[in-house]
C-alpha cells in the first residue's frame, strides 16, 4: 500500500510495537522494523514510524505530531483525549482493577496508582473519599509495603498479585489495544486512513 502522503505513526515500545507492526502488514502496509541503532523515529517504508512509551502515543496523536497510533484502552482514557478511535485491535488484553492485599478487610483510605484520573473517577462513582496517590513505578509494592490500602492498576495473567498475597476486588474497565486518528489527519490523508481503517477492521480478532 504506496500512497502520498505518507502517514506518520506514534508506536509503543515492546511486545505491542512487534503487535502493531504484524497487525499494520496484515492491513496491507509495508513496514519495516527499525535499523537497530536506537533510532527514535525512522522511515519504516510507507510510514514514518515513532517509537515511544505507550503512555505519550494520545499525546504526539492529538498533537498532530503523528498522524495515528496504536494505544491501550486504558492509557486512552486516562489521557482524557478526543482522538477518534475507530478500531479495537483486541490484542493485548487486560484489565484496570482494584487490588488489595488478600482477605484485606475495612475502609479504604488510600490508593495508589499509575492512573489517578481513571482512580479518582472510580472512587467518586462508588462514593469513596480515598486519597488518591500517583506512582510511576510498581504500583503493587505500594501496598505490600503499606503506602496505601489498595492500588489500582492493569492485570493481565494475575501472576504477579499471587506472588505477593494480592487480590483484584473489583474491575474498573476492560482493555486492549487501539487504532487511534488524529482529528485533522483523518481529513486531510482521508485517502490513506479510511482504506486502512477498513483493512485493520476487517483483521480477524479486530472490531
Amino acid at each position: 500500500m504506496s500512497r502520498v502522503p505518507r502517514l506518520v505513526l506514534a508506536l509503543p515500545k515492546g511486545r505491542v510495537m512487534e503487535q502493531s507492526l504484524e497487525v499494520l502488514r496484515a492491513a496491507g502496509l509495508r513496514l519495516e522494523t527499525g535499523t537497530g541503532a536506537r533510532a527514535l523515529r525512522y522511515d519504516a517504508g510507507d510510514a514514518v514510524v515513532i517509537e515511544m512509551r505507550n503512555a505519550d502515543v494520545p499525546t504526539y496523536v492529538e498533537l498532530g505530531v503523528a498522524d495515528a497510533g496504536v494505544v491501550g484502552k486504558d492509557v486512552l482514557l486516562e489521557s482524557g483525549s478526543r482522538l477518534v478511535e475507530p478500531v479495537d485491535l483486541g490484542f493485548a488484553a487486560c484489565r484496570l482493577s482494584l487490588i488489595r492485599p488478600r482477605g484485606a478487610t475495612g475502609t479504604i483510605q488510600r490508593v495508589a496508582s499509575k492512573y489517578p484520573r481513571l482512580t479518582a473517577d472510580y472512587l467518586r462513582r462508588v462514593g469513596s473519599g480515598a486519597e488518591v496517590v500517583k506512582l510511576s513505578g510498581n504500583v503493587e509494592l505500594a501496598c505490600v509495603t503499606g503506602l496505601a490500602d489498595a492500588v489500582v492498576d492493569v492485570v493481565q495473567t494475575g501472576a504477579t498479585l499471587a506472588a505477593n498475597d494480592l487480590e483484584e476486588v473489583d474491575v474498573l474497565l476492560r482493555s486492549s489495544a487501539r487504532f487511534v486518528v488524529n482529528r485533522a489527519a483523518l481529513k486531510l490523508k482521508h485517502e490513506t486512513l479510511r482504506p486502512l481503517i477498513e483493512a485493520l477492521r476487517g483483521l480477524p480478532g479486530s472490531f
